[in-house]
């Protein structure tokens, strides 16, 4: 069986606990898409980790962890993560790297950036990853393939390619020095020298996987509203965050994932630009932003203070129904507890008239939250185990956000630890 665990909003939402908490029961963990320019936050008994790369269930030896076809392969920054894990006291774990995956190269980190700084004021917030360019690339046709890593007569030939289309943007775009094919030849050596352990054909992996009856586990980055077709366009990642998208970036077939739990926090928060229908500003984003999280809401990449704002109804059960959700993880519940009221987005006002229906960008940019406020339950809910045990203010907030929705809350998280979840019977 096939599960994906995805984000419903901008990303940040606490997947990498959840998907850390799951893979307990999984079998395979498989990262699909995107690249190290967002990360999930994971404590465990190992300490404090900011994965980027690697999927969240490298923390337990009986999991296999994949790299698909569909990410965006960073292969310093991976190898400067297993360093680190194994440095830190973590068994070596057991990873898989597609030999379909593609690679970010040193050019692409540089165009990103060279782009940004071009734009100015009109940039898109990247974290300057190389993302946006590798994607380019990819679907342009100029990528290179973790499998051609290993034939030289390719590598020799698409070197030359690159450096024709690349260097006129570089001279003449950007007035930067231009790449050499002996430099990037050089670059691609060590990138197979140093990923050529862990590559494999992951796909024919998964399918006897499947086969055996194994427990395969999807981790997607970012969230629904950062997809480049269902998004918050053009302020939006360049790969899927949908859950449809594991079936291609992972190499399974659709029809084998049963279960998709799309994560939720119990507020709102973002990185980078883009439409925030129900962000908060000055003193009363400060606050949240310092109860959020484990040590405040802070980009697990970047580091950069992440937009805060109320949860918003109508973009998380518009991220729910875009990525299928089965059921929904409600995440970081326990930050609330200062709070005498919470306000709740249950609809936009967009020239005049109510929706709760989520819009393209250019409608959104006019939107304004409708919101209801519901009280606070003024408390400390970490350890507590059972639904029951919550504050009853607690309770009603969960099942209003879950009424909604219109999808299950099966889940609610009230701390950092791998441990600080409640089960949610739905009986």
């Amino acid at each position: 069986m096939v599960q994906a665990i995805v984000g419903a909003n901008w990303g940040d939402e606490g997947k990498g606990k959840i998907t850390d908490m799951l893979a307990k029961e999984a079998d395979v963990v498989v990262r699909f898409q995107g690249g190290a320019n967002a990360g999930h936050t994971i404590i465990n008994q190992y300490g404090k980790f900011a994965l980027h790369t690697l999927p969240s269930g490298v923390f337990y030896d009986h999991t296999t962890s994949i790299i698909g076809n569909g990410v965006a392969l960073n292969i310093p920054l991976l190898d400067a993560e297993i360093k680190n894990l194994v440095g830190r006291g973590v068994p070596l774990p057991h990873i898989l790297v597609s030999d379909r995956a593609q690679i970010v190269m040193s050019y692409h980190i540089l165009l990103d950036q060279y782009e940004e700084e071009r734009l100015g004021g009109k940039s898109f917030g990247s974290t300057k990853s190389g993302i946006a360019p590798f994607y380019s690339d990819k679907f342009a046709k100029i990528g290179f393939q973790v499998s051609e890593l290993f034939d030289e007569d390719t590598l020799r030939e698409k070197v030359q390619r690159v450096c024709e289309l690349k260097n006129p943007l570089m001279e003449y775009l950007y007035h930067k020095p231009a790449l050499t094919p002996e430099e990037l030849l050089g670059e691609l050596h060590e990138y197979r020298d140093t990923i050529a352990p862990y590559v494999a054909d992951t796909g024919a992996f998964l399918a006897q996987a499947l086969k055996d009856g194994k427990t395969v586990l999807l981790e997607g980055q970012l969230g629904t509203l950062k997809d480049p077709d269902h998004g918050i366009y053009p302020m939006v990642t360049s790969s899927s965050t949908l859950a449809g998208y594991g079936a291609v970036g992972a190499g399974v077939p659709p029809y084998e994932i049963k279960r998709v739990v799309a994560v939720s926090k119990a507020y709102s928060s973002a990185v980078g630009a883009g439409a925030f229908v129900s962000e908060i500003f000055g003193e009363e984003a400060a606050r949240l932003r310092e109860h959020g999280g484990d040590g405040g809401e802070y980009g697990a990449t970047t580091g950069r203070p992440r937009r805060m704002g109320w949860f918003d109804c109508v973009a998380s059960r518009y991220g729910c129904q875009m990525q299928g959700a089965t059921e929904v993880a409600f995440t970081v519940l326990d930050a609330l507890g200062y709070l005498d009221e919470i306000p709740v987005c249950v609809a936009y006002e967009i020239d005049g008239k109510t929706t709760t229906d989520f819009p393209t960008t250019v409608q959104l940019n006019k939107a304004k939250p409708i919101l209801q406020t519901l009280p606070g339950w003024k408390c400390d809910i970490r350890g507590i185990r059972a639904y029951e045990e919550l504050p009853a203010n607690c309770r009603r907030y969960v099942e209003f956000v879950e009424e909604h929705l219109g999808f299950p809350i099966t889940m609610v998280s009230n701390g950092p630890a791998r441990e600080d979840i409640i089960y949610r019977n739905q009986a």
